[in-house]
């Protein structure tokens, strides 16, 4: 059996750990999933558990994303099951986001994917998640919405990794996926930034 199977697996289980539900229970009384927007990703965190949890959090679920694709990347998957490396290696990155949106210890109700998704994409394209991160910043200071930034740079890494890793099609098809799962995951945000009710982020 290809051990692409395995390291994805592992990647899902990974990604199944709720870091921020997990850091809050250890260090504060607060429920993520009972307050703000009641999501258990970095943002939600940071606005009820405060900026030291909430960036643990971001740190914590880039690295399950991130963790599987560099096991995969020096395992030196090969060609098996008429799949190439790069499509074996891709499977492993989206193994974590499954398991972040749908985390078997949750009862499949997770978080929304996007900071997992960014450690997905550092070691397959550095310089796309570079110039992701000024986008996201100058959305952000803009309009101040954390949502719209995540959205908008979810939805344009695909064109990043097509100019950037033209030698893999698996990669651009594994963005393309990432990008139509977190827009499924902010259906909420994305409706409220239409209605002009959605949360500005503070910088005081």
């Amino acid at each position: 059996m290809p051990v692409g199977i395995f390291i994805g697996l592992f990647g899902y289980l990974l990604g199944s750990i709720p870091t921020g539900l997990l850091l809050t229970r250890l260090f504060s009384r607060i429920d993520p999933r009972e307050k703000g927007s009641k999501n258990i990703g970095a943002t939600n965190i940071f606005r009820t558990a405060g900026k030291t949890l909430g960036i643990l959090t971001l740190m914590g679920d880039l690295l399950k994303g991130m963790a599987p694709v560099v096991i995969a990347m020096k395992w030196g998957l090969t060609d098996q099951w008429g799949l190439s490396g790069h499509a074996w290696i891709a499977i492993v990155g989206m193994s974590p986001i499954l398991g972040h949106v749908f985390p078997i210890f949750l009862g499949f109700k997770g978080g929304k994917g996007v900071a997992t998704a960014l450690g997905v994409y550092l070691p397959i394209s550095l310089i796309s998640v570079l110039i992701e991160c000024f986008v996201f910043l100058g959305m952000v200071w803009k309009w101040r919405y954390i949502s719209l930034g995540s959205i908008s740079c979810a939805t344009t890494i695909p064109i990043l990794i097509a100019y950037f890793r033209s030698d893999s099609q698996a990669y651009f098809i594994l963005s393309v996926i990432i990008a139509a799962l977190i827009l499924y995951r902010h259906q909420s945000n994305i409706a409220r930034l239409l209605q002009g009710t959605e949360n500005k982020w503070k910088t005081k």
